[in-house]
C-alpha cells in the first residue's frame, strides 16, 4: 500500500516517492526551522518596540502616555505582520495573491462588523486627538468616573465608588464629553441666605473673611461675593472663588461649614423658610 503512495503520478510526470527524498525532507526541515526563527524573532522585535514606543511616553510627562500605548500595539502587530509575510515568502507562497485574498476578506468582515468597527474608528479619533486620557475625571455618556484605559474598542472608567464601567467607543466619540481635569483650576460657587433683619454688610464681610482666609481660596482672579437673591424668607448671597481643582470638592464642602459657622459665631440670622397666614372673618383670639 505504501508503495502504491509513493507511486502516485504527480505534475510532470513525476512520482511522490522521488520527492520524498531525504535532501527534500532535510529541505523542508530547514524551511520549518527557518519559519519558526523568523516568527520568534518577529515575535521578539515587536515586543522590544513596542516597550520602547510606551518608555518614550512614560519618561516625558508631556507626552500622552495613552498615544504611545497605542502607537506601541501598532508597531507590535505590523513587525510580527512583516514576520508571517517572511515566512510565507520561504515556503514559495506568492504574497501578492495573500494580500488580495485578506483584502477581500477584511472587506467581508468589515460589513459583517459595522459595530465592532466603528468603535474602533472611534478609538482612533480619541487617541489621536485626546479629548480624553488616562486619569482625567470625566463625565461621558451620562457616567461619571476616572479614565483607567482608552482602548480600541472601549473605554475604561472606574466611577467613585471605584466601580468598573465600560463604554464603546462610539457612545465616547458621538456624545458630549465633559473632562473636569482639563484646567488646573475651578471656580466653586455658593448661596448663602441670611435674614432680611440682618445687617447684609456685616454679613458679607463675615464670608468674604471665612472664605478668603483659607489658603485654597485665589485671590486672583479677584473673588464675586454679592447680593444675588430676595427670597421668599432670606437675602441671598452668591459667592464665587477660584480655586485648584485637585482641591474643588473638599474645599467646596469645608467652606459650606466654615461659613455657617462663622455667621452663627457673629450672631447673623441664617433663617429658615417662613410662612404668615392671616386668617380672616375669625374673631380675635379664636384662632
Amino acid at each position: 500500500m505504501i508503495q502504491d503512495i509513493l507511486d502516485v503520478q504527480l505534475l510532470g510526470d513525476q512520482r511522490l516517492g522521488d520527492l520524498l527524498t531525504l535532501e527534500f525532507l532535510a529541505s523542508l526541515l530547514g524551511d520549518v526551522l527557518a519559519a519558526i526563527v523568523i516568527l520568534v524573532i518577529g515575535y521578539a522585535v515587536g515586543g522590544w518596540l513596542r516597550r520602547r514606543i510606551r518608555a518614550i511616553g512614560t519618561r516625558r510627562p508631556e507626552l500622552d502616555e495613552t498615544l504611545f500605548n497605542f502607537l506601541g500595539n501598532i508597531v507590535r502587530y505590523v513587525a510580527i505582520g512583516f514576520a508571517v509575510l517572511f515566512v510565507l515568502n520561504t515556503f514559495g507562497v506568492q504574497t501578492t495573491s495573500v494580500v488580495a485574498v485578506i483584502g477581500a476578506a477584511g472587506l467581508a468582515i468589515g460589513l459583517a462588523l459595522q459595530g465592532t468597527l466603528s468603535n474602533i474608528a472611534a478609538g482612533v479619533m480619541l487617541i489621536f486627538f485626546r479629548p480624553i486620557k488616562n486619569g482625567d475625571f470625566v463625565v461621558v455618556n451620562g457616567q461619571m468616573g476616572t479614565v483607567k484605559d482608552i482602548s480600541l474598542n472601549f473605554t475604561e472608567l472606574a466611577d467613585l465608588s471605584n466601580v468598573q464601567i465600560i463604554i464603546p467607543n462610539s457612545e465616547v466619540w458621538g456624545n458630549t464629553i465633559v473632562n473636569y481635569s482639563v484646567y488646573d483650576t475651578r471656580r466653586a460657587e455658593w448661596t448663602f441666605g441670611v435674614g432680611y433683619g440682618a445687617n447684609l454688610a456685616r454679613a458679607e464681610q463675615v464670608i468674604r473673611e471665612t472664605i478668603m482666609d483659607d489658603p485654597r481660596s485665589m485671590q486672583q482672579p479677584e473673588p464675586f461675593i454679592k447680593v444675588n437673591n430676595l427670597g421668599d424668607s432670606s437675602v441671598d448671597f452668591l459667592v464665587r472663588v477660584w480655586v485648584s481643582s485637585d482641591d474643588y470638592f473638599a474645599y467646596q464642602a469645608d467652606m459650606k461649614r466654615a461659613v455657617k459657622e462663622a455667621l452663627d459665631a457673629s450672631g447673623v440670622d441664617i433663617p429658615f423658610p417662613t410662612r404668615t397666614v392671616f386668617l380672616e372673618g375669625v374673631p380675635d383670639g379664636a384662632a
